[in-house]
């Protein structure tokens, strides 16, 4: 079938190129001219796994394309995604949904006959009804285009793999037979087929499952690591400690990675989305243990600064600290509320000279700190170093050899953010070693 990915940004790009996997015609529309060249030229305009690959592979073949035309996309297809961008509105907890509502303005009046238009991105429960009212009123098919909710589940660096084999896959409608459900079930159908667990559900309800699936995988992080801050106090191993929880299938341990926390442009954003809606219909009350969550993973931050400042003697000023990490996770180069910048950032504040590597995400964070110094070479990045600070879980910083480092260093000194650091191996090579919630 014909369908239109009207965003193509991360989700976009994504969903677009998978559904040129699955055997549908694609047309990807974004109103950024530079993007759509990348696009067409069959590469991703960011860094995800297979990606780029994948989007050469169909360009190549036809079955997919990007335009930045709206009328060129509401005429080639019945059935249309909007994935746009829904970010945290500046110094509020909200979302901000123009991005949202401009499309659908654009779209609307190019629509002249029966189609559906489903939501795939991220938004605070109760918007449903606003995009099918402004749907009806703009578009001259009026009450003859269906809204549909898709939310998406993806993490960045297994985002394909989750759109084309996710773990469930929710449908939202308005009413219990929606000529909508028939045309996505076909979109989905070799998904479905493949024994996906597939809920149909109501709008609301579709509405709130990426929020509430975020605010709890939150939850288990942000309570690990508070945990993780008992251990410190108390001579205790985190790590040991999630291994022996994890092991309730009650618990389980995925996802219970102690740390720096999380970041990026999804957890922080949609916990903090989530509250202000709930504060919006009167239940605040509900959700006020995620203003704890939010604490805590802030707090991990912060510790990270004073671990820093008590290695180095008390005071920061003029010393060289060198960070292995920008981007907010591995495999990706999203640097969106990256816990690694974000003590970057406080340690410049505080008068060190701070030196940041990462695989990816440079040219990105180079835009936004200019204050910071780079360098691609982790190897190289530790020269003169008084204190290094593993902060993003690169594999490729896991497999340096710290003896080939300790030699750089002014001082022998790291602190492991994310406890994948061999520890023994780094003592043995002699390297004064810290861990977050281990002693």
């Amino acid at each position: 079938m014909k369908l239109t990915v009207v965003g193509c940004g991360y989700l976009g790009a994504t969903h677009a190129a998978c559904m040129a996997e699955l055997g549908h015609e694609v047309l990807g529309m974004d109103r950024d001219m530079d993007k759509v060249a990348i696009l067409n030229s069959g590469r991703a305009p960011l860094h995800e796994r297979d990606l780029d690959d994948l989007i050469a592979k169909h360009t190549v073949s036809g079955r997919l394309k990007f335009t930045a035309s709206y009328a060129e996309a509401a005429a080639f297809a019945d059935l249309h995604f909007i994935s746009v961008g829904t970010p945290q509105q500046p110094g509020e907890n909200a979302y901000d949904l123009n991005h949202l509502f401009t499309a659908v303005r654009q779209l609307a009046p190019r629509l002249k006959g029966p189609a559906v238009v489903t939501v795939k991105s991220t938004v605070p429960v109760g918007t449903a009804p606003r995009v099918r009212d402004l749907l009806h009123e703009c578009a001259p098919a009026g009450d003859a285009i269906e809204v549909a909710w898709n939310p998406e589940f993806l993490r960045e660096s297994f985002a394909i793999d989750d759109t084309l084999r996710p773990d469930r896959l929710v449908l939202g409608f308005d009413t219990e037979h929606s000529w909508a459900e028939a045309v996505l079930r076909e979109c989905f159908e070799k998904i479905i087929e493949s024994g996906t667990p597939t809920i149909v559900t109501d709008w609301a309800t579709a509405e709130l499952a990426k929020a509430s699936a975020n605010a709890f995988l939150a939850t288990k992080i942000s309570f690990i690591n508070a945990i993780a801050e008992v251990c410190e106090a108390s001579g205790a191993d985190v790590t040991t400690l999630a291994d022996i929880l994890g092991h309730d299938a009650r618990i389980g341990r995925r996802g219970m990675r102690p740390g720096l926390g999380f970041g990026g442009g999804c957890l922080p954003k949609d916990i903090r989305g989530f509250m202000a809606r709930a504060d919006e219909l009167g239940v605040d009350q509900a959700l006020t243990i995620l203003r704890e969550v939010d604490a805590i993973n802030n707090r991990r931050r912060e510790r990270m600064v004073d671990l820093a400042r008590e290695q180095l003697g008390g005071n920061l000023a003029g010393k060289r600290i060198t960070i292995w990490g920008a981007a907010f996770k591995p495999d990706t180069d999203d640097i969106r509320d990256s816990p690694a910048l974000a003590v970057a950032q406080k340690l410049h504040e505080l008068g060190a000279t701070v030196t940041v590597t990462d695989p990816q995400a440079v040219d990105n964070a180079r835009k936004t700190h200019p204050e910071l110094d780079y360098i691609d070479d982790p190897v190289a990045a530790v020269q003169d170093a008084d204190l290094l600070l593993h902060l993003t879980e690169w594999p490729q910083f896991s497999h340096v050899d710290p003896s080939r480092l300790a030699s750089r260093a002014a001082s022998p000194k790291v602190i492991d953010g994310r406890g994948t650091l061999n520890t023994q191996t780094w003592r043995e090579a002699g390297w004064a070693v810290r861990s977050l919630g281990r002693s």
